[in-house]
C-alpha cells in the first residue's frame, strides 16, 4: 500500500516532501526582488519601524485585533514598571466573513464592536491581519482581503482614518492616532519586549500560522535602495514557488480569491481541511480504501483542519469523523488515510519552515550560538496541527544550524498579539 499511496499522489503532482533548501533560495529571489520593487510574489511592504529601545509606562492604549475569524478587542494599560496588563478583553466575529459588506456597514461594525472601550484610551493599536501598505503615519492602505472576508468597497482604503470617521459617527472623541500592523509585526514586537532576563538575541522574526499564514522579519539597511533599516513584511502567503496537486488546483477555484495566495493555501488552517477532503475524495474514486470506506468518505460533506489532525494525532479514536469513516474498513484503510493525511501536514511543514529559513537568512543575522535570531511564532495550526511544530524545528535545525551554522529560538509569550498591538500603538 505504500507503493499505491506513493503512485496515487505522484499521479496528482501532490510533492510531501519539498526540499526545503530549494524553496528558501526560491523565496530569499523573491524577497529581494520585492524589496526592489521589480516584480514580485511577496509583497515586502516596509513598516517604518523598530522594535522601540524603552519600555512603555503609565500609559493605556486601545488594542483591535481583526483575524481570520475573530475581532477581539480590549484596553491594554502599561503600569509604571513597564508590566502590562488587559482588561475589558472582547470578542466576536470578524465583520464581513458571514456575509458581504459595504464600506460603511464594514466600519460601522467595527465602531459597534468597539462601543465598550468608547474614550478610554487617546491612542489604537490596530492589529489589522491582511494585506497592507503601512504609511509613514501609521495608517495602512489596504491593499486585498484574504481568509475569505468580503468587503470588496474597503479594499484601497486608509483603514485607520475610515475607523476614525466611524467613530467619531458613534460619539467618540477623535483618537490622536491608530497605528495600523500586520499580526506578524505584532508578534515580533511581542518577542523582542519579552526577553528574559540575561538572554540576548541578535534580531527577531514573527510568524503566523493560524486561519492564515505571514511572516515579517528586520531587514537591515540598503544604502542603495534607500531603505533604512525595519521591520518588513513579508505577505508569504502569496508565494507562488510551490508544487500545486491537482486538488489544490481544484479547491483553488471554489476560494474567495482564485489564483492567489499559493503558498498560504497549502499551508494553513482555512484550507488543509476542505483540500484534504477533494483528495480523499479522489482516492475514494480511483479504489485506494475498501469498498464500504469508498463510500463512506465520498458521502462526507465536510472535513476542517482539527479534524485531519485529531486522527492523525489517534487514528483510533472512533469520535473522529473520520474514523468513522474507517469503522467498516479494514486495517490497510487506516494505514492508506494516514499517509494520505500525513503527506498534507508534512508538506505544510516544510514549506512553514522555508518561509522561516529565508527570513532567517535575509536578517543577515544569527551568526553567533549566544545570540540567536528570535521567532515568535503564533498560530493554532502551528503548535495544535499534529507534529507540524516538531517537523518545522527539525527541517531549521537541518536548513539553518546544521549546513549553514545559523543559530535560532522559536519562543513563546502569552498574549503576543495583544501585547505587540499595544506596543505598536504607542510607538509615535
Amino acid at each position: 500500500m505504500n507503493n499505491a499511496v506513493s503512485a496515487f499522489l505522484s499521479k496528482h503532482n501532490f510533492v510531501r516532501h519539498v526540499d526545503v533548501n530549494t524553496v528558501t533560495e526560491s523565496i530569499l529571489n523573491d524577497m529581494n526582488k520585492g524589496l526592489r520593487k521589480e516584480p514580485s510574489d511577496e509583497d515586502m511592504i516596509p513598516t517604518w519601524c523598530l522594535p522601540p529601545k524603552q519600555k512603555a509606562v503609565n500609559k493605556s492604549v486601545i488594542v483591535i485585533d481583526a483575524g481570520g475569524t475573530n475581532f477581539r478587542s480590549c484596553l491594554v494599560t502599561f503600569d509604571a514598571d513597564g508590566k502590562a496588563s488587559i482588561s475589558d478583553m472582547e470578542k466576536t466575529k470578524m465583520p464581513g466573513v458571514e456575509k458581504e459588506l459595504n464600506k460603511k456597514e464594514f466600519f460601522d461594525q467595527f465602531a459597534s464592536n468597539l462601543e465598550h472601550l468608547k474614550n478610554k484610551a487617546d491612542c489604537i493599536g490596530f492589529c489589522f491581519s491582511y494585506p497592507m501598505q503601512i504609511q509613514d503615519d501609521g495608517d495602512g492602505i489596504l491593499l486585498g482581503f484574504s481568509k475569505e472576508v468580503k468587503a470588496p468597497e474597503v479594499v484601497g482604503c486608509a483603514i485607520g482614518k475610515c475607523l476614525k470617521e466611524a467613530l467619531v459617527a458613534h460619539g467618540w472623541n477623535c483618537p490622536s492616532r491608530v497605528t495600523m500592523l500586520n499580526d506578524t509585526v505584532a508578534a515580533l514586537l511581542a518577542g523582542a519586549a519579552a526577553n528574559k532576563k540575561g538572554r540576548e538575541y541578535s534580531s527577531y522574526i514573527g510568524f503566523i500560522l493560524g486561519t492564515g499564514m505571514n511572516a515579517a522579519y528586520i531587514q537591515p539597511e540598503i544604502k542603495e535602495l534607500k531603505l533604512n533599516k525595519q521591520i518588513v513584511v513579508c505577505e508569504s502567503g502569496k508565494t507562488r514557488c510551490v508544487n500545486r496537486s491537482d486538488y489544490d488546483i481544484e479547491y483553488d477555484k471554489t476560494t474567495q480569491k482564485p489564483g492567489e495566495f499559493y503558498m498560504e493555501k497549502l499551508c494553513s488552517g482555512a484550507y488543509l481541511g476542505p483540500q484534504s477532503l477533494l483528495m480523499l475524495k479522489g482516492a475514494s474514486q480511483e479504489g485506494l480504501f475498501s469498498k464500504k470506506v469508498c463510500d463512506a468518505i465520498l458521502a462526507l460533506k465536510e472535513l476542517t483542519t482539527i479534524d485531519l489532525s485529531d486522527f492523525l494525532a489517534g487514528p483510533y479514536n472512533t469520535d473522529n469523523v473520520i474514523t468513522k469513516c474507517l469503522s467498516n474498513g479494514v486495517d490497510q484503510d487506516f494505514d492508506v488515510m494516514y499517509q494520505l493525511l500525513d503527506a498534507v501536514v508534512e508538506r505544510s511543514a516544510r514549506y512553514a519552515a522555508s518561509i522561516l529559513s529565508a527570513a532567517v537568512i535575509q536578517s543577515g543575522e544569527g551568526k553567533n550560538s549566544s545570540k540567536p535570531v528570535c521567532i515568535l511564532c503564533n498560530g493554532s495550526t502551528f503548535y495544535k496541527t499534529h507534529m507540524i511544530y516538531q517537523r518545522v524545528s527539525a527541517y531549521l535545525e537541518q536548513n539553518l544550524t546544521i549546513e549553514k551554522g545559523l543559530y535560532w529560538e522559536i519562543v513563546t509569550v502569552e498574549d503576543d498579539i495583544t501585547l505587540g498591538t499595544a506596543i505598536a500603538g504607542l510607538i509615535k
